[in-house]
């Protein structure tokens, strides 16, 4: 009876889920000397999750990477940081504003009608 909790358990330790704030958020894989980071921007929020196993990693080490990854994915400075060695929350200084928001991305289809024609069908992504 105790395996399947453990191995519950330990599925969900591997998990890079993002925070409630970051739910929905598309990451963008980085990264940066030995870390690789799953960054999620929203507005003048970012949050960069950790995927690389590193054995008690110093925060002296991690937290800059972190920090590099977030501001490059942004293009905004780090302005206050909060977390630990595996889950950081920043807030983002842009300066004039947030930055622009991503242009929308679709997922396309073609679909031949004949004689040479053709119709795209294109759907939002999520």
């Amino acid at each position: 009876m105790r395996w399947p909790f453990v191995v519950l358990c330990l599925l969900l330790a591997a998990c890079n889920a993002p925070g409630p704030g970051f739910h929905g958020v598309v990451p963008v894989r980085v990264a940066v000397g030995q870390s690789m980071f799953d960054v999620r921007i929203d507005g003048l929020w970012a949050q960069a999750i950790r995927l690389t196993p590193e054995w008690a990693p110093r925060p002296a080490a991690v937290i800059p990477r972190a920090v590099a990854a977030m501001e490059g994915v942004s293009g905004c400075r780090v302005a206050r940081l909060g977390g630990d060695q595996a889950v950081m929350v920043a807030q983002l200084d842009c300066g004039a504003g947030a930055p622009p928001p991503a242009p929308p991305s679709f997922t396309c289809q073609v679909e031949k009608l004949g004689h040479g024609e053709a119709d795209l069908i294109c759907q939002p992504r999520r």
